[in-house]
């Protein structure tokens, strides 16, 4: 059980406090409700800019890190099509300089043509390595906009393309600043070994005279129920051919999600998933073959994708992955199977608690979703579920017409 208080300063910022007196460390969780979905689909990829941004300094620090380090912190930050994540891990007695850090940065982010600048040749670089410069690192710049038409998440957090962050002005991130960095659109995570009175009076005095806004109202438009099979095909310098099985699901808050991860384990997980059993050790259609959920807040994906064997059509991989799709559909899940997935899920996340910083970056996503006492509960939905649930889901889910397919070719093949 992790237990946590919650309340909210005048400004609008929301906060949980989760003490923890066995451990010397605290952490500082600031999550901001922006993601790519927010961006305008002519200026993608800010979010992501953001997330590097933040770290080059305020009108007061010129050098963030640099004074998180002298007090024996370290941070970090993670961006997605849903959020920013900002955190620092650091000994519970400097708790102190992590919350002026983080509330100086909310109050007064420095913004210069240097810094601008320099953070904009970083992301520029990790577009071109990550996602034109390896192979199948493009894969998401093609698969996302196949199988979305309408919303934002039609591209990948780092931009749709790499142009957008090229000619990013100084307006345009002030604008996005001002409209997504404020205590109102955040939710400040105080984790660790400290003394409750002490760190709320610390709170108050960083963060609640930081002027606020009203929360940004979210209007992304909503995705067309898909009608008809969708299929791409791109060539590439790759070693292998490869398979990207796109299915709509429902949202991070649907009963989809829970049945997704459960599904996504059984069919494609590991060696003694059902995909891996038939395509790769029986057929030896593949030489890889995974499952997983994207987990979006807004509907989301189910995907199976892998690579295919030397001189293995991708017809010869289709015609096989239906037909044990379907079965899915008629049969389910072994029982026995299903059981072992969800002692494998509840260990899981009881080890995943075990960690400070997992803890408040989860009580911050859960107060995101709507109550944060759902790290609390989520692993109990799973123990909810039962055989019949996942047939349901595979009869919904795995459609001819529900799916966008990407496939991968090499150049030489």
């Amino acid at each position: 059980m992790v237990e946590f208080q919650r309340y909210k300063l005048k400004n609008g910022l929301t906060v949980l406090l989760h003490q923890d007196k066995t451990t010397p460390m605290a952490v500082v969780n600031t999550l901001y409700d922006v993601g790519a979905r927010d961006e305008s689909e002519q200026k993608t990829g800010f979010a992501h800019l953001f997330e590097h941004l933040m770290f080059g300094g305020s009108i007061n620090i010129s050098d963030f890190d640099k004074e998180l380090q002298k007090a024996g912190g370290e941070s970090n930050a993670f961006t997605s099509n849903d959020i920013t994540n900002y955190y620092e891990i650091i000994p519970a007695q400097n708790i102190e300089t992590a919350l002026w850090l983080e509330s100086d940065r909310m109050l007064s982010l420095a913004f210069t043509e240097k810094s601008l600048e320099v953070q904009r040749n970083v992301v520029i670089e990790e577009f071109k390595q990550r996602y034109l410069n390896q192979p199948y690192g493009d894969v998401w710049l093609e698969l996302r906009p196949l199988a979305y038409e309408k919303h934002p998440y039609k591209w990948a957090t780092i931009g749709k393309d790499i142009s957008h962050i090229e000619n990013a002005t100084m307006t345009d991130v002030k604008s996005f600043f001002k409209k997504y960095y404020h205590p109102s659109n955040a939710i400040l995570c105080v984790s660790g070994n400290f003394d409750n009175s002490k760190i709320r009076r610390q709170i108050e005095t960083y963060f609640e005279e930081i002027p606020s806004a009203l929360k940004p109202e979210r209007l992304n438009p909503q995705e067309p129920k898909q009608k008809e099979f969708k299929s791409k095909s791109i060539n590439r310098d790759v070693p292998a051919n490869a398979f990207y099985y796109a299915f709509n699901m429902g949202t991070r808050k649907s009963s989809d999600y829970y049945l997704g991860d459960i599904m996504s384990d059984a069919v494609g997980k590991d060696s003694s998933s059902v995909l891996n059993i038939s395509l790769k050790k029986e057929l030896e259609l593949v030489t890889e073959i995974n499952a997983f959920i994207t987990g979006s807040l807004d509907d989301g994906l189910f995907v199976i994708s892998g690579k295919l064997a030397e001189g293995v059509s991708f017809e010869q991989l289709d015609d096989q992955l239906w037909r044990i799709l379907n079965e899915i559909k008629e049969s389910g899940i072994d029982a026995e199977k299903l059981i072992g997935i969800k002692n494998k899920i509840s260990t899981a996340k009881a080890f995943q608690e075990q960690g400070l910083l997992n803890r408040s970056i989860n009580l911050s996503f859960f107060e995101l979703l709507g109550d944060a006492n759902g790290i609390n509960e989520d692993a109990l939905i799973y123990q909810k579920i039962e055989a019949i649930d996942l047939i349901s889901f595979a009869k919904n889910t795995f459609v001819k017409t529900n799916c966008s397919l990407l496939k991968v070719c090499n150049n030489a093949k």
